[in-house]
Parts: C-alpha cells; sequence; structure tokens
C-alpha cells in the first residue's frame, strides 16, 4: 500500500506566531536574500503585512505580501518558506518606489573606413519590473532538499497566483541570488556599487533589506555602464546565480520563466520572467470537488497531487495521493483532508507533483 502522505508537510499563511523560528532560518540564508533579513522589526512588520493582506476581501496591489512557511506535520517544526509579492514599488499613499535592475544590451558600431566592427555591452539602470509581482523568499533546510521537496516549495506559489489571480499582475518575475566567493563578497559589487556607495556588498544587502531602495536612486549612476570596462572577476558574474539559488533557477526555466538581460544591482544575479497565464503550473492546474475520502481499497489507482484548499483566510497546500472518480471528484485520504481543513463538498485546486 502506498504512503498517502509520506512528508507529512503542509505550506500554510505565515502567522504572528511564526517568527522565532523565521528569525531562525534568517540566520541560515546567508548573504545576498535580502527578503529575509535577521532582524525582528522587519519580521513583524513583514508578517503583519501578509496577516493582513491574506486576510482582506480587496487587494491593495500596493507592496502586498503573502508569505507562507512549510512546516512538518510530525515534528511541529517550520523547515522552509515562500512568497509572493504583488505591486512591487508601489505604496498605500499611492506614490512609487522604483524597483531598479541593471538591463544588459548590446550596442554595434561600424567602422568601413577601419574594416572593423565592436560589440559594446552596456549595464543600463531601470524601473521595468516596478508594479509587477515578485516570487521570492524561497528558502529550504538542507536536510529537506530531497524527495521533490524542493520543488513542492517552489510551484505552491504558482498555486496561489492560480487561486487568486485578480491579486497579481500579469507579469511575474523572480530575481535570484547572484554569485559570491568564498567570503560572501560579491565581485560585481565590488567593482561597481562600492565604487559609488563606499561600503560593503554586506551593509548594502542589509539596508536595502531594511530601509528599501531610495539610497540607490540617490547614489546610483543614471547613465549606462560600460560592462566591458569591468574586470573580468566583474564580467564573469553578470546573469550567474549563486549555486544555492541554481536548484531554484532551473525548476523556473521548467515553469516557462526565462532570462531576459535583466540583473540585480548589487550581485548581478539573473532576474527572470514569465506571464502568469503561461506559468506551467498555473495551466495545468484545475479545481476539483472533494467527494469522498479515500478508502484503503482506491489506494492502488492513487496519483500524487500538490493540492490547495483554495481559501484565502487559512490557504494551506500539501501533497498527497488521490483517486479521481468518474463523476469529476476526487478523493482524499482523511489526513490530507484534515491537513487542508476540507469537508465533502468543498473545492481544491490541484496539480499533479
Amino acid at each position: 500500500m502506498k504512503n498517502t502522505n509520506p512528508d507529512s508537510l503542509l505550506i500554510r499563511a505565515a502567522v504572528a506566531e511564526d517568527i522565532e523560528r523565521l528569525l531562525e532560518l534568517s540566520k541560515l540564508t546567508g548573504s545576498g536574500m535580502t527578503s529575509m533579513p535577521s532582524d525582528r522589526k522587519s519580521w513583524e512588520d513583514k508578517l503583519d503585512r501578509s496577516i493582513a493582506d491574506f486576510g482582506s476581501e480587496q487587494p491593495s496591489k500596493c507592496g502586498d505580501i503573502y508569505f507562507m512557511v512549510l512546516e512538518d506535520l510530525n515534528t511541529d517544526k517550520i523547515v522552509g518558506c515562500g512568497a509572493v509579492y504583488a505591486g512591487i514599488g508601489a505604496t498605500d499613499q499611492g506614490l512609487t518606489r522604483p524597483f531598479y535592475s541593471y538591463k544588459l544590451s548590446t550596442v554595434t558600431t561600424t567602422s568601413e573606413k577601419l574594416g572593423l566592427t565592436v560589440n559594446t555591452r552596456l549595464l543600463t539602470l531601470v524601473t521595468d519590473y516596478t508594479g509587477t509581482t515578485e516570487i521570492g523568499s524561497l528558502f529550504l533546510l538542507p536536510e529537506y532538499r530531497r524527495d521533490g521537496i524542493g520543488k513542492f516549495l517552489s510551484r505552491s506559489r504558482f498555486l496561489l497566483l492560480a487561486d487568486f489571480p485578480e491579486r497579481f499582475d500579469e507579469t511575474i518575475f523572480a530575481e535570484l541570488r547572484g554569485w559570491l566567493d568564498k567570503n560572501d563578497d560579491s565581485p560585481f559589487w565590488e567593482h561597481l556599487g562600492h565604487k559609488f556607495f563606499g561600503f560593503s556588498f554586506q551593509k548594502a544587502d542589509y539596508i536595502s533589506a531594511d530601509e528599501g531602495f531610495q539610497f540607490i536612486s540617490d547614489m546610483m549612476p543614471k547613465y549606462p555602464v560600460y560592462l566591458d570596462l569591468l574586470p573580468d572577476a566583474a564580467q564573469e558574474v553578470v546573469g550567474k546565480p549563486h549555486e544555492a539559488a541554481a536548484a531554484a533557477f532551473h525548476i523556473l526555466q521548467k515553469e516557462g520563466f526565462q532570462y531576459d538581460g535583466y540583473v540585480d544591482i548589487f550581485d548581478a544575479g539573473p532576474t527572470i520572467a514569465a506571464p502568469l497565464r503561461q506559468i506551467k503550473t498555473i495551466v495545468d492546474s484545475e479545481t476539483v470537488v472533494l467527494g469522498t475520502l479515500l478508502t484503503e481499497t482506491d489506494h492502488q489507482q492513487a496519483v500524487n497531487y500538490i493540492c490547495s484548499n483554495c481559501r484565502l483566510a487559512d490557504y494551506r497546500l500539501t501533497r498527497s495521493d488521490l483517486v479521481r472518480q468518474d463523476d469529476g471528484s476526487v478523493s482524499l485520504p482523511a489526513n490530507a483532508a484534515e491537513a487542508l481543513k476540507l469537508k465533502i463538498g468543498d473545492q481544491l485546486r490541484i496539480v499533479k507533483s
């Protein structure tokens, strides 16, 4: 007989009581993950906003936060997290704090007299992703990076988008951590940002997480940067993900996200994007009704799915075996239905895991 819920894992909307365990996770993320600062006040503000947005009847699309945690029900331990950020840069006061990226482009010049063609690479400061929706804050404890758990955690954010598309922009992007050296320093920052700000990558990382990006617009050069004038160490990491982000990068590529030359202004990590309605998990998902609970005799026909309960105020997802019935409904094990807080007749969204 198949194990109906082998990991006993539940993804749910974060609550205020999670703060201590999230602070512990923050200490393990390393440099470059600005959305998970190891600062209590920042976490309190983030959780307050997420709780309010999960509980709101109408989205503001002004910096909305939907922060979720992955809980091991066997140990009551939070082992991972992920989030969706809507209306990047917008504020409730009607103002906009631009979201900055560098856009890598090439300018070609030719001299017929010299018989010479030169391709020059430029980095231009842009705000193209301001107002769109970002997926981020993806982190999983090393001991749980197995059995497709990371993929489950990543894809859970797409089911949230599928369940409540009216809350999000049509463009979804992810900003992946850039390459750092063995000292957790960014070669890109050291040879560019440091020249204008005079402080370390770690400090820039902290300020942006705690205070936002206004200091960038005040200090960063507005003219294009000629990439070829930077040292090779800086050029080589442009668009290169951190080794800890490589798996997430591949998952997102399989979902249809593409890299189009946008990079993070601090560490030059790649920014990848996809239209919401073309993300593979969203396209493949569907809503069904819980018809019955799974019986012992049904397990031979069961297939493993990711399931969401479609309820924003108490949003929950799990992986579970289920059986599709002839009438279009599905049967779930009792423990999975309980984890999702579903009863017979309730709607759920499913996608093959």
